[in-house]
């Protein structure tokens, strides 16, 4: 893969099962390990899904950085597709296109359907960018999940940088071969070295918040019978937390 990648990947099926939830419910697995801060890890509010009814992207970093205020002065944006699709046509696991757009304000749209139709031929499962994106009908129609920080019309002086750099978006540092969750609710990493352990981690917290769940659904609650709920799916995460802490 590129640079950065980890030399194990999640095979198919395990990306499979973190794509089974939703990204909040990652994020609350991830939290179990306490192998990062809490308020680390995941993109900010400048970066939205652009279309919601998408099930989660997952996937790994393939990272870029984008600028269109001014006639390119190197290698064209075609140049640099080029080198990009000889890379993802060499990968063993589904790339997710991060951009870095380092206009400030974003001047152009970073991608629009023909490149979202490049991408998604050749493996990729999504795109992310700091920068606007266009022609979201017809990327919608594709079903290839964008998140995007603007919607811009028109692609102006349209550069792709560097590849496979360390890229700064929605707040957060993303760098090649970083395992990606993203969904209507936002976008976080998955540390590589718990993310084979993340799915079963967040089947056993969705157990434990349905201690609550299902004692609301029932009717005629009671203060002490939700305590007692509410208690009850403390007990379960916290052997959970003990449980993958002592992996670590």
């Amino acid at each position: 893969m590129s640079i950065g990648t980890p030399n194990r990947v999640l095979s198919q099926q395990q990306l499979a099962e973190l794509a089974k939830y939703d990204t909040p419910t990652i994020c609350n697995a991830i939290e179990l390990f306490d192998v990062r801060p809490r308020n680390a890890g995941y993109m900010d509010q400048r970066i939205q899904c652009c279309f919601e009814h998408f099930p989660p992207m997952v996937g790994y970093a393939t990272t870029a950085t984008f600028g269109s205020d001014a006639p390119a002065d190197g290698p064209s944006t075609y140049d640099r597709l080029n080198e990009q699709i000889e890379t993802l046509a060499q990968l063993q696991a589904p790339p997710v296109m991060v951009f870095q757009d380092l206009d400030d304000p974003p001047v152009a749209a970073t991608f629009g359907e023909v490149m979202c139709a490049t991408y998604q031929a050749f493996g990729a499962v999504g795109i992310v960018t700091s920068g606007g994106g266009r022609d979201l009908d017809q990327v919608e129609a594709l079903k290839f999940p964008a998140f995007i920080g603007s919607t811009l019309c028109a692609h102006a002086y349209t550069q792709i940088r560097a590849i496979d750099v360390a890229v700064r978006v929605g707040g957060m540092t993303v760098r090649p071969g970083d395992l990606l969750h993203g969904d209507r609710n936002g976008i976080t990493t998955i540390p590589n070295e718990i993310a084979s352990e993340v799915a079963e981690a967040a089947a056993g917290l969705v157990a434990a918040e349905g201690s609550v769940l299902n004692y609301l659904k029932q009717g005629s609650c009671t203060p002490s019978g939700y305590r007692q709920a509410m208690e009850e799916s403390k007990r379960q995460m916290n052997n959970l937390a003990v449980r993958y802490r002592l992996k670590r």
